[in-house]
């Protein structure tokens, strides 16, 4: 099913590109499509290969800043400041510390 509103930047497949996908999906005997079955028997990765899932895990862990520079805070914004600020894309933080910086300059 189609969302009613794509982002700008996704290209959503036609109705050919689409039949070509799964006619493929349907030629490839390695990789069948699931059944309702094959769902409700599958297992998480974390119960067949759980050594495969902590190493992936520890590879995402950040570790200690050599000298931490910032602090971890929590504040309470209104919905549309805080939209308007994560529609500006990655890195929204560090422009919304940019202009806390320069709104205490200011005054």
């Amino acid at each position: 099913m189609r969302p009613k509103q794509l982002p700008a930047d996704l290209h959503w497949p036609t109705d050919k590109e689409e039949a070509e996908i799964q006619q493929g999906i349907g030629a490839d005997p390695d990789a069948p499509e699931w059944s309702e079955d094959d769902f409700a028997r599958a297992l998480p990765a974390r119960e067949i290969v759980p050594e495969i899932v902590a190493a992936h895990e520890r590879g995402r862990v950040r570790g200690p800043q050599k000298a931490p520079k910032k602090s971890l805070v929590s504040i309470r914004l209104d919905p549309d400041v805080l939209d308007a600020l994560r529609a500006s894309g990655p890195g929204w933080q560090t422009r919304a510390n940019a202009m806390l910086r320069k709104a205490l300059t200011e005054t």
